[in-house]
C-alpha cells in the first residue's frame, strides 16, 4: 500500500511584547486582506528558534528584544489551504528601538494594543494563534528558555 504523503510543518516564531498593558502587534498584508499578528515568521535554515524571534521582531516592527520565557508551542492547520504550522511563541521585553528602520515587505506598522483592543479586533487576527498565544501570556504562562536545547 503507497503512504498519503503529509506535508511537514512550516516552524514558525512569534514575539509576545508586552509594555505598559499594551501587546505589540504588526498590522500586515494577507492574501485575507489587512490582519493583525504577533512580529513572527518561519524558522531560517542553521537558525536558533530564539534567533529566530528576535531577528523577526526587529525585522517587522524595528524593535530589538530579550526574551524572557517561551509561552507555548502551538500546532494549527489553515483550514483555507491545509498548511500546517507549529508555532514558538516566546515572551519578550523590549531592548531598543530602531525608528528610521524599514519595515519587513508586507508589513504596514508596528502598533501597541490593550488586550481588550486586540480581543475587540478578533475578526482580524491573522489566526487563531494571535489569541491563543496572548491570552495564554495573559493567564502567566511561562516556561524557561533552557527548555529549548539546540544542538549543534
Amino acid at each position: 500500500m503507497r503512504e498519503i504523503e503529509v506535508p511537514r510543518p512550516a516552524v514558525t516564531v512569534a514575539a509576545i511584547v508586552a509594555r505598559d498593558d499594551r501587546f505589540l502587534l504588526v498590522e500586515e498584508h494577507t492574501r485575507a486582506g489587512l490582519r493583525l499578528n504577533q512580529p513572527a515568521g518561519h524558522l531560517e535554515p542553521a537558525e536558533t528558534l530564539a534567533a529566530a524571534v528576535v531577528r523577526e521582531t526587529l525585522e517587522e516592527t524595528a524593535y530589538a528584544v530579550t526574551l524572557t520565557a517561551l509561552v507555548g508551542i502551538y500546532r494549527w492547520q489553515a483550514p483555507e489551504t491545509g498548511a500546517t504550522f507549529l508555532r514558538f511563541a516566546f515572551a519578550a521585553d523590549v531592548a531598543g528601538y530602531e525608528p528610521g528602520r524599514t519595515l519587513d515587505d508586507g508589513i504596514v506598522r508596528a502598533l501597541w494594543l490593550t488586550p481588550a483592543a486586540l480581543e475587540a479586533e478578533h475578526a482580524r487576527h491573522r489566526s487563531p494563534l494571535v489569541w491563543r498565544a496572548a491570552a495564554d501570556f495573559l493567564a502567566g504562562r511561562r516556561h524557561p528558555l533552557d527548555l529549548l536545547q539546540h544542538l549543534t
